[in-house]
């Protein structure tokens, strides 16, 4: 076991870095598979049985994560790192499983993370937390909605009761208020402890939403979902407000290390980043970096997590700094990360698997996971940045990501 955090380290026990088997000939062969399975094993105690493809898939697994099962789509798992994270709830080396059909992808994110760890590893935080449901109440005019938002919030301490009445997890926050005409709008925000929490805070809101009904004088008509919530779909509501977790990921980068391992100036490197934070803005884009949804598509789907809060979670907002030093400082927040442990595809062989590789398997661990997915983001951000400055981008693609020839591909 290595000496760093026994759930995800990637030193040896003597301190050395571990180094991810490689064959520069064949590297896609069931040998070299078996390798680095072997090493993840040996520095993880995770035994990657379902990973490695041993045995067939039991369909009693799948119960309650898919109707009408006829089987397993297979998409390759690659594993990028070490990485380094100096969080509050991630703390070691860690090797970090990738599924993507994407050539480059792994190789990419790798890079990013050579070059963070040996700059001192990633400092990353959880900083907010919030899931919601957003139910509507309908009225015939506006001043009927109005006072109804006065009564709800005298009312809150018997909404919060009857609510958190119908989970062991779920606790509300609060409920923000908005109104249209003679709509009110209601988001229920909730902590959801280890699970990503949308069917948890749904229960938790009709129950409440059905109370709310029956004792307010004027009985008002409500849907459960006013849209509000914006579930699966990005928003700036979300981007301000947070849903999931809030989570923010930061590094230093050493102008001589990015110099040696990039190729590039810290100096190009602000440059770049001036050009695209404005060109983010023209676009009116969900985010100012280059490709969160990569990195974050690739983990939740070696972890089980459900892919189509994607949507909400690729939102990131990148600050940097030209730092007087000449180094290069660089944060990414992912201010609506949704992310779980437990629940879910978490508990399916293969991804609680990959899970298990990062210390992330079952309760308190959800905060770890978050903190790992940003700071694997801002590995990718980093790699494709450099790429984009250098002007090597194409021909990594060129070479890694292209293994079918024909005019198709061209």
């Amino acid at each position: 076991m290595g000496v760093t955090d026994p759930a995800g380290p990637a030193r040896s026990a003597t301190g050395r870095r571990v180094r991810v088997p490689r064959d520069p000939v064949d590297d896609h062969n069931a040998r070299m598979a078996a390798l680095r399975r072997r090493l993840l094993a040996e520095h993880t105690g995770a035994a990657l049985v379902n990973v490695g493809g041993a045995g067939p898939y039991d369909p009693a697994a799948a119960k309650g994560n898919i109707e009408n099962f006829i089987g397993v789509a297979q998409v390759p798992i690659g594993v990028a790192g070490p990485l380094r994270i100096n969080g509050e709830h991630a703390r070691g080396d860690f090797l970090v499983p990738l599924a993507t059909t994407e050539g480059t992808l792994v190789a990419s994110y790798n890079r990013g993370m050579r070059l963070l760890t040996e700059c001192g590893g990633v400092t990353a935080a959880v900083v907010e937390e919030s899931m919601q449901r957003g139910p509507v109440f309908s009225f015939d005019g506006a001043l009927q909605a109005r006072d109804f938002g006065v009564w709800v919030e005298e009312h809150f301490a018997e909404i919060r009761k009857v609510a958190e009445a119908t989970t062991r997890h779920g606790r509300l926050r609060n409920i923000g208020q908005y109104q249209v005409g003679p709509l009110r709008y209601l988001r229920f925000n909730y902590t959801t402890g280890d699970a990503a929490g949308q069917n948890m805070t749904g229960k938790a809101t009709r129950a409440a939403c059905e109370w709310i009904r029956a004792a307010h004088p004027g009985r008002p008509a409500y849907l459960l979902s006013g849209n509000i919530d914006t579930d699966k779909k990005h928003s700036q509501i979300n981007t301000l407000l947070t849903r999931g977790r809030r989570v923010v990921a930061e590094a230093v980068l050493d102008r001589r290390r990015l110099r040696a391992l990039m190729g590039v100036e810290a100096a190009e490197l602000f440059r770049w980043r001036q050009v695209t934070m404005t060109g983010a803005t023209l676009a009116g884009s969900a985010s100012n970096g280059a490709h969160a949804a990569n990195g974050l598509a690739a983990l939740f789907i070696a972890t089980g997590q459900d892919v189509a809060n994607v949507a909400e979670s690729h939102a990131a907002l990148s600050y940097t700094r030209l730092l007087d030093s000449g180094d290069y400082y660089w944060s990414t927040t992912l201010p609506a990360l949704i992310v779980a442990t437990c629940g879910g595809g978490t508990g399916l062989p293969t991804q609680r698997e990959c899970l298990e590789l990062l210390g992330c398997r079952g309760p308190g661990k959800a905060a770890r996971l978050a903190e790992i997915c940003a700071a694997t983001v801002l590995a990718g951000e980093v790699s494709l940045a450099c790429a984009v400055v250098r002007d090597d981008w194409v021909d990594a693609h060129e070479r890694l990501g292209r293994n079918r020839p024909g005019p198709e591909h061209s």
